[in-house]
């Protein structure tokens, strides 16, 4: 048996959405001028531009790029996306985790596509994307939430394709590079890799994404909060701080607050290195440790962010599956109840595993301080104390 570890972490906050604030955040230290206020008022408005003009400057999204405030977080975003640009010509949906397979349901049984390539694969794997043939559109996700597998390079998308690129990057932007050149629309939420609050999301259109959707009108009828036009062109207020719906100004401020702390701290490089060494952490004690492995076997598509890990070894696989099933959600439970760490379950939909959140925002100390306690965890299961 363990010795129960002496050292808690100081900010047990291990969720993988929303994500834990960037140290040193508080509420006070929000710009609440904009509340009360309505959004279309200068000062509201020049707050939500400001919002959409820093993050074109921290993410190095080209200056030709369109960035968005939409509502519904980032599956409004992206779903947007889809709605408004899907169907002018043949699309695959790619999936390896499950919101990946929310994108293949709509595009089933939604929006009904006639022509239409699925591609997916289980959990802790990539589907082969070199079978994505460059004049279809493509959906995919950046990195899987739910599965801790990222893709490990933009190689099966080639330049200048005839297809577009739509790429959910909610857990992936400012934990790693984007390769905005063969990217035509790219959505992520404030609630993941910022830790900033849900409900809102960003929607980054190319040029070629923005031909699309003024040449192009789907067979479907489009809600109001997916409408991007006016008349036959693009409505660009939407691109300079007049959303579609009302937003929360304090989500919004709340977000600015995030991205000024990763300008201080260095920009979006700073969040890279911060999520690399973080997740090192993890992984090396993953590999040192005989009953765990990471969810995904090929390094290169291994997350810096939620790292899924499952169990393994002759006591564990000696258990029933409605008993392999509990070991993660106990452990998870009685280290939550002693307030070391929260929500690192894994996805209620996923294998029976871990996942602990290793984004920019967490701090190392917490990280290394956790992974002893699931040691004992563990062990007292084992031993059946827990």
């Amino acid at each position: 048996m363990t010795t129960e570890p002496t050292l808690r972490p100081e900010r047990p906050f291990f969720s993988s959405g929303p994500t834990c604030k960037p140290p040193g955040w508080s509420l006070e230290k929000l710009d609440i001028k904009s509340l009360g206020r309505s959004h279309r008022s200068k000062y509201a408005k020049g707050r939500l531009k400001y919002a959409i003009d820093l993050t074109k400057e921290l993410l190095g999204i080209p200056d030709d790029y369109l960035v968005g405030i939409m509502p519904g977080s980032d599956t409004g975003a992206l779903e947007c996306a889809m709605w408004t640009m899907l169907g002018a010509r043949p699309a695959t949906v790619a999936a390896w985790e499950s919101f990946g397979n929310v994108w293949i349901q709509d595009a089933v049984k939604q929006l009904k596509l006639k022509d239409l390539q699925v591609l997916d694969a289980g959990y802790g794997e990539i589907p082969d994307l070199t079978q994505i043939p460059q004049e279809n559109d493509v959906v995919f996700t950046w990195n899987g939430t739910t599965s801790g597998a990222k893709i490990a390079n933009t190689d099966w998308l080639a330049p200048g394709r005839e297809g577009l690129a739509i790429n959910d990057a909610t857990s992936a932007v400012f934990a790693m590079e984007m390769d905005w050149s063969k990217l035509d629309a790219t959505t992520y939420s404030w609630q993941k890799v910022l830790g900033g609050e849900a409900q809102h999301g960003m929607l980054i259109l190319s040029p070629k994404a923005v031909e699309r959707i003024e040449s192009y009108d789907p067979a479907w009828p489009l809600p109001k909060l997916f409408r991007l036009k006016k008349g036959d062109k693009i409505n660009r207020g939407i691109f300079e701080g007049a959303t579609i719906n009302t937003p929360s100004m304090l989500a919004t401020e709340d977000y600015i607050a995030a991205l000024e702390w990763v300008k201080s701290i260095g920009g979006r490089q700073a969040m890279f290195d911060r999520a690399d060494a973080n997740a090192k952490i993890v992984k090396d004690w993953i590999e040192a440790t005989p009953w765990m492995r990471n969810m995904v076997a090929d390094p290169a598509q291994q997350t810096n962010t939620g790292v899924c890990m499952v169990f393994q070894g002759e006591w564990y696989d000696s258990l029933s599956d409605e008993d392999k099933a509990a070991v993660p959600k106990k452990i998870a439970s009685k280290l939550e109840e002693m307030d070391i760490g929260y929500d690192f379950n894994g996805y209620r939909d996923a294998p029976p595993s871990l996942r602990i959140w290793c984004g920019g925002s967490l701090e190392a100390e917490d990280i290394r301080r956790l992974l002893p306690w699931i040691e004992w965890a563990y062990e007292e299961l084992k031993a059946g104390n827990l």
